[in-house]
């Protein structure tokens, strides 16, 4: 189980540094642009860094993660998630450095969006939309922006240097430009260059979209970086694979044989919307709500331990913990399609993946899966508690939908298994037609088993636990 401690402890040592100048006007993008996606946490966390740096200066004082924990009333769990929403976003890039037993982190502070960015990132905006509704959106549009001042009917009267100053002695070029050098430990203060979410290339196929591409009217010359960009940003927004971008490509082309990145935006979101009947999707995070945890504190027992693991890890880590080897893609599918198609929270999700794969053999079969998400989904689970109750209470019911994806001539020759919260005495187990003795003789024999099973289960938690 991979926690935050593994990661970061409050005794290692920090640095802030900018990349450059933060504004005022960067305070207000935070403020109301950010802030509705990341949440007062994180918000707090990012404003609380950058006033640690001096006004007018680049980098701030040496510091320990107690002194966050303390100026944020926050546990490190929160501190250390809040950091990966604020790096995931591109507000923040962190830098590691061994110092014997502690470790030393830097942190870099990064410019965000300027509005006119932030409106036409196309990923960030549609979240944003999602989360705050059409007219408050609209609202937001308008107290960043502003009329433009008309000049046509103007005539431009502004003089140029030579009208107004004189050169006098000329200067000596070489002295001003080796004065003018910086040392290389030294920065100027500049505005930076600003970058939106980060996302890698490499997530997406192009070398398939680029062979689909061949013969039609899209050339490789009009797929630029800003049209890759787009594309890696469209593809993980809604969904779409290569052979799906291949034709919203195509309905994207101009005149000039150029892709329209507007008109290519506008066919994706048409796209979403009538493949998955949808409203536009919205941001979701890959582990539990800190509002949906149950689990606030330390855990102290071994069940707390493992409600506190399944509400802080990812989907995909808890496939990776649970099988011991990295998910396929098609593994990750049925797992990013329960997330964004049912809003199944994360935590959520990790008791079903648990449930399903020990149930089934470690498989995850979508048809199943997808049934027993769209049944939480009805009956509204928000936490991890609430779903390993609702597996326990419906367990026979999933059973025999898992007996209905089976083939007629399969039969079911072994128990299953169940995780190990999974405490249920009467579980399902499909016998033939037999006397009552017969069937009195199976059942003495089963709770046996069990019960042998739990006992053998309870030494190996101690055995581990002593170690």
């Amino acid at each position: 189980m991979k926690r935050h401690w593994n990661e970061i402890q409050p005794v290692d040592e920090y640095i802030v540094c900018l990349n450059g100048i933060l504004h005022e006007t960067d305070r207000r993008i935070l403020t109301f642009l950010y802030q509705p996606l990341l949440g007062s946490t994180c918000f707090s966390l990012y404003m609380t860094l950058w006033a640690e740096v001096e006004e007018n200066r680049l980098r701030s004082a040496t510091a320990n993660h107690y002194h966050l924990m303390n100026f944020l009333d926050k546990n490190l769990q929160d501190i250390y998630e809040a950091r990966l929403k604020l790096e995931a976003l591109g507000l923040l890039k962190t830098f590691i450095r061994k110092n014997g037993e502690l470790r030393e982190f830097v942190y870099e502070l990064q410019s965000p969006l300027t509005p006119e960015q932030f409106f036409n990132d196309g990923m960030l905006n549609v979240f944003l939309y999602r989360k705050i509704g059409r007219s408050h959106f609209l609202r937001l549009k308008e107290f960043f922006s502003d009329d433009i001042v008309c000049t046509e009917d103007h005539t431009e009267i502004t003089k140029d240097f030579q009208e107004v100053f004189s050169a006098g002695t000329p200067p000596m070029d070489r002295e001003v430009m080796e004065s003018s050098l910086l040392s290389e430990d030294k920065l100027f203060m500049s505005q930076p260059d600003r970058t939106g979410v980060p996302l890698k290339m490499e997530q997406f196929d192009f070398s398939l979209l680029e062979s689909s591409l061949q013969g039609v009217m899209v050339s490789k010359s009009a797929i630029t970086p800003s049209v890759k960009e787009t594309i890696v940003k469209l593809a993980h927004l809604y969904g779409i694979e290569p052979l799906e971008m291949k034709n919203l490509l195509l309905t994207s082309v101009d005149e000039k044989d150029e892709i329209d990145i507007e008109v290519l935006r506008k066919a994706a979101r048409d796209w979403y919307q009538l493949e998955r009947n949808e409203k536009l999707p919205e941001l979701i995070y890959l582990s539990q709500p800190e509002a949906l945890r149950t689990i606030q504190s330390e855990p102290s027992t071994k069940e707390e331990e493992l409600i506190h693991y399944l509400e802080t890890v990812s989907p995909r880590q808890r496939l990776i913990d649970i099988s011991g080897s990295q998910p396929s893609s098609a593994d990750m599918q049925v797992i990013e399609g329960v997330l964004f198609q049912y809003k199944l929270p994360a935590g959520v999700v990790n008791v079903l993946i648990e449930y399903v794969m020990l149930k089934t053999d470690m498989k995850l079969t979508k048809s199943y899966v997808e049934k027993i998400a769209s049944h939480w989904a009805r009956k509204k689970v928000k936490t991890v508690t609430e779903a390993m109750e609702l597996a326990k209470k419906e367990h026979r019911q999933y059973t025999e939908w898992a007996k209905n994806k089976q083939s007629p001539k399969q039969k079911v020759i072994r128990t299953e298994k169940l995780p190990d919260w999974f405490h249920e005495d009467d579980q399902a187990v499909e016998t033939p037609s037999e006397t009552n003795e017969e069937l009195e003789a199976k059942r003495k024999e089963l709770e046996e088993r069990l019960k042998n099973r739990r006992l053998k289960r309870q030494v190996t938690n101690n055995h581990e636990t002593n170690r």
